[in-house]
């Protein structure tokens, strides 16, 4: 068989690859395969591949007969065997790259262990596209073999362009040719990155039935397993919906960029882009790889999703040795994947794609980290142990005795079995998910898409939230809040955003147009020495130069920029730290031209020779000097950065405007949130890439720094190991420039200490620290798909108010799971108290088979699921978070149980000696003792229904779902005792009205009880100073 004809036979590369264990790349799968390139293209880059021919033939010539060679040692399972090594022989051949190794590699893909043979040695990484096994391939290049490359972003800004282009033989004119992107994409794979696939809905449900309850429930009756089913269908549903709008909000328009190919710019996909590739960038631009600069010009680039930096990073092309620090932000001359062009336009080599990128390396460490249990998690398995332990023990308690009395052994195993089912409150599973599914759909009315039910619960015992400062806390667009004119006149800008709403005003009064001349002179040089465009409430250009635009647009000055004519330019440079035009206006042409300069105010008051004041123009003194660097400094200390204005007839003839104070301002309603947190015992830290000057500026505004607050950088966070940092860090309020991993160690020495973290977030910089947190909160309209991937919960409105809600509702959700256990531990262990004394002390039962499973039935139906959804009590957002360690059974809640069930067995035990004194059991005696434990159950579940709150004050009819169980109980109670055919089959009699008076006085005792020590405990916290055991010292800021 020829080439040519298995080339015919269409043999399917997808179907090879799979059978092989190759790990073919693809983003949502892995249907793609890497050897796209075909024979010819393969002979045409490798001269030496020709003489590879007979080893392709030999291949083709095995499938058609793979009988014949059996000599391999491999083959001694024939049939398993052959479908394992034809496919990897036939790509190990063609592709020219073959080796024992490599060979050897693709057999071991499927082993986790064997899986990564890459390595990083000297700033280089190898990596494949079949991934892990082409990491050490050699690529035949004439007589000599060398390895292609893909340059870390460290190694590569210190290299000079023509050096990095002669490593990934790239052509900076005219790009590389398809055949060659070919063969570099079978080698390095497509520019994204591998999603683990979604778990299968089977999965999920079959995961649903780990819990202990549901485990010891599913082995004692059929009817339990329906109703855990249906349960389990509900938290599926619910999850399955989470993701799926998780899924909408992530999708995005695939991502294109300019690319230089073969002489010719083209427009392609960026998932195309392989090392080597020359791509040309434009304002507005996703950078679609990691690339060095060769050529730019004004270029600014956003690496705010990156760094957490506000401010665009200028780019230039000259190596960067200072680039070894590690700091991202000192390579200059890269352009990093993900971030957004400001400003200018570049041209960039391509050095590394997808996972081989610093974005990569952050999506890489989120899926290395393992999300932890919720504390829900953690509690109801605790829970589950002690009822398990529980049930056991009364089983071999009842055994024991029952043998000693002398009863058969069989008969007491049975009634032990079922006695200890009967403790196990099997409705908590049901009333848990119940609960979490309408927090969760509450969650999505206020603009949150919860990923996991659960996390709405971690939300309530959360103490310490790691809040991103940029765009999650502030809102990421620069504004203008301060002018200081020449001659010392303040005015106060008020709106935020890139629009024009909001004033300017000054001493009290609004300033529009030229209506101020010392204000209007400093709007108009900002807005006419400025390349920045707004076009519908969207900033095309750089944030600084957008503020100016918006505060002209406040003002109604912004088309000033279209009335003079630009006739020189002085861009602006990290070097000079200022920019300046030269123009002249459209309807006076004939007068001389002016000059607008704008930056640094150290900078550009050496140009200035006067200041303008009260009208005058007078020569600068050393007494005005002092003034405005007071007040620049002044300024600077509140977290603004200050921009200089001037304009004149030449640069070094310039009048001094004034000054302008710019900041990212915090999101509406942000301070008040914040506030309400602490004030309810949750810490606040805001970690950012910022300067320490601006983070602590903005942290005092929200609220979060004091004077006793401290913050810390990230290069002090480097110089500690977690546990020094753990000793630290409930005093730090800040940390500033910092990075992913140190992100991470903050939260690492946060949860060593005990801690329950919440981390919110929105850029790529988060990720890592948001699947590390106990709960990851990401925002939804400025968040990154890495961002949401590894997040718990989005905001859909990035409203930082709404994690507030979150944790109100948190709490509220776990005090309905307390009311429900209470609820149904009390009426369990008072039916098998009632039930066991009777049989320990040979008494006859005082209820039947029926009448228990009728009690059964309400323990864990209507009523009892009702109590899951109580309305969230407004005041438990001022209780401190619980402390996840902590069981739900306290000592409180046991104690409350413990009277509840001593009273439902005396009362019911007294109405069953009452009618038993003529010593003979009528259906009447039955029938009373029945109506009396369900009365009593009935009145316990009212009074369960707050721990703290009476009955009365939180509104008898403010659950009305509740209110209508109860009803359902009482009537269905009422049809046992008086409808003929279920007589029969509970073995009842009707009661006059006077029995039923009577059940209900005593029967409300339960209730009266209740109350009174809830009016005992209020008194107490009244009268002591509240201490709360579950909010840790360490929170406190």
């Amino acid at each position: 068989m020829t080439i040519k004809d298995a080339e015919q036979q269409q043999f399917n590369w997808k179907d090879a690859a799979a059978r092989g264990g190759g790990s073919i790349r693809g983003t949502r799968g892995r249907e793609r395969g890497v050897a796209e390139a075909d024979t010819k293209d393969f002979v045409a880059i490798n001269p030496g591949a020709v003489s590879m021919e007979n080893e392709a033939k030999t291949s083709f010539k095995s499938l058609a007969a793979p009988e014949e060679n059996t000599s391999h040692p491999l083959m001694s399972n024939k049939l398993r065997t052959w479908e394992l090594v034809c496919p990897l022989s036939l790509w190990w051949s063609l592709s020219g790259i073959g080796g024992p190794l490599s060979f050897i590699g693709l057999l071991l893909t499927k082993s986790k262990e064997a899986s990564y043979f890459g390595e990083k040695e000297k700033g280089f990484i190898h990596s494949s596209g079949a991934k892990e096994v082409a990491r050490f391939q050699k690529i035949p290049n004439g007589e000599n073999e060398t390895m292609i490359p893909v340059l870390t972003s460290k190694k590569a800004s210190e290299l000079p362009v023509s050096e990095v282009a002669g490593i990934l033989q790239a052509d900076l004119q005219n790009g590389l040719n398809k055949c060659e992107v070919s063969h570099r994409r079978a080698f390095h794979g497509w520019n994204e990155f591998d999603i683990s696939e979604d778990e299968p809905l089977w999965k999920k449900y079959i995961s649903q039935f780990k819990n202990p309850l549901i485990m010891l429930l599913l082995a004692s009756a059929v009817i339990s397993v329906l109703m855990h089913q249906f349960d389990d269908a509900v938290s599926i549903t619910v999850e399955y919906r989470s993701e799926k709008s998780l899924e909408e909000l992530s999708k995005l328009v695939p991502p294109e960029c300019h690319c230089v190919r073969e002489g010719k710019l083209e427009h392609t996909l960026a998932r195309d882009l392989v090392p080597g590739d020359t791509v040309c960038l434009s304002v507005g631009d996703r950078v679609p790889a990691e690339m060095l600069g060769t050529k730019a010009v004004d270029l600014s680039i956003d690496e705010s999703s990156l760094t957490g930096e506000t401010t665009p990073c200028s780019k230039v092309t000259a190596p960067q040795p200072a680039a070894t620090n590690g700091d991202l932000a000192s390579r200059s001359n890269i352009a990093f994947m993900g971030t957004l062009v400001r400003c200018g336009k570049a041209k960039g080599i391509v050095i590394g794609t997808g996972e081989n990128s610093e974005f990569g390396e952050v999506f890489k460490m989120m899926q290395a980290e393992e999300a932890p249990k919720t504390p829900l998690q953690k509690s109801m398995d605790l829970l589950g142990k002690q009822l398990s332990f529980y049930s056991f023990g009364i089983i071999g308690i009842i055994m024991l005795v029952g043998w000693l009395l002398g009863k058969d052994i069989l008969e007491m195993f049975t009634i032990s079995v079922s006695l200890a089912v009967a403790a196990i409150p099997e409705g908590l599973p049901i009333v848990v998910t119940v609960t979490l599914a309408l927090g969760v759909m509450r969650m999505v009315k206020k603009r949150a898409i919860v990923k996991k039910l659960p996390i709405v619960e971690t939300l309530g015992c959360c103490n310490v939230i790691c809040s991103d400062k940029t765009g999650t806390l502030t809102k990421n667009e620069m504004t203008v809040t301060h002018i200081f004119t020449s001659d010392g006149l303040h005015a106060e800008v008020t709106g935020v955003g890139y629009n024009q709403f909001g004033e300017v005003i000054v001493d009290g009064d609004v300033v529009h147009g030229f209506y101020n001349p010392d204000v209007s002179r400093i709007v108009e040089a900002g807005c006419v020495c400025n390349d920045a465009v707004i076009r519908n409430n969207t900033l095309m250009g750089k944030p600084t130069e957008g503020a100016l635009i918006a505060l002209a647009m406040k003002m109604g000055l912004d088309g000033l920029q279209q009335d003079y004519i630009r006739k020189a330019e002085y861009p602006f440079s990290s070097e000079q730290k200022w920019m300046a035009v030269k123009c002249v206006h459209r309807t006076q042409q004939d007068r001389p031209e002016i000059c607008f300069m704008k930056g640094a105010y150290e900078q550009v008051i050496k140009y200035c020779t006067t200041y303008h004041s009260k009208g005058q123009t007078l020569t600068i003194t050393q007494q005005q000097r002092d003034l405005y660097q007071q007040e620049k400094a002044r300024m600077g200390s509140a977290g603004l950065r200050v921009l200089a204005v001037a304009s004149g007839p030449e640069l070094g003839q310039l009048t001094f405007l004034g000054l302008v104070g710019i900041i990212d301002p915090p999101r509406t309603g942000v301070k008040e949130a914040v506030t309400t947190l602490i004030a309810s015992g949750v810490s606040i830290k805001m970690i950012t890439g910022d300067s320490q000057e601006t983070a602590v500026a903005i942290a005092s505004r929200l609220g979060l720094y004091s004077k006793t607050s401290q913050s810390v950088s990230g290069e002090e966070i480097d110089a500690m190991d977690v546990q020094q940092l753990s000793q630290i860090v409930p005093k730090v309020a800040v940390f500033y420039r910092a990075s992913p991993r140190h992100k991470m160690k903050i939260i690492k020495s946060l949860q060593k200490n005990g801690a329950v973290v919440a981390m919110t977030g929105d850029g790529v910089n988060d990720a890592v620290a948001l699947k590390a947190a106990d709960i990851g909160v990401a925002m939804g309209q400025t968040g990154t798909d890495v961002c949401k991937e590894a997040a718990d919960m989005i905001l859909v409105d990035d409203d930082f108010q709404t994690i507030m809600s979150a944790i109100e509702e948190g709490k509220g959700i776990y005090n309905n799971i307390k009311n429900f256990v209470r609820f149904q531990l009390s009426t369990s262990i008072a039916a098998l108290t009632l039930i066991s004394l009777a049989t320990l002390m040979n008494f006859p039962n005082p209820l039947n088979a029926m009448q228990i499973l009728w009690i059964n039935i309400i323990m864990d139906g209507p009523p009892a699921q009702s109590l899951g959804v109580e309305p969230v009590d407004k005041d438990v957002i001022r209780k401190p978070p619980r402390n996840w360690k902590d069981s739900i059974l306290t000592k409180n809640l046991i104690l409350k149980i413990l009277v509840s069930s001593i009273i439902i067995v005396c009362g019911t035990l007294f109405v069953f000696w009452r009618e038993l004194r003529d010593n003979v059991i009528t259906p009447r005696d039955t029938t009373m003792t029945f109506t009396c434990f369900v009365f009593f159950d009935m009145f316990n579940a009212l009074s369960s229904r707050s721990q703290t709150k009476s009955v009365f004050e939180i509104g008898l009819c403010s659950n009305k779902m509740f209110c209508y169980a109860v009803l359902g109980s009482i009537m269905g109670q009422l049809l046992v005792i008086y409808f003929p055919p279920l007589q029969k089959v509970f073995q009842t009699e009707s009661l006059s009205i006077l029995d039923l008076l009577f059940l209900l006085g005593l029967t409300s005792s339960v209730c009266i009880v209740a109350e009174i020590i809830k009016k005992v405990e209020r008194s107490r916290e009244k009268i002591q100073k509240p201490v709360s055991s579950t909010s840790p010292s360490f929170l406190e800021v």
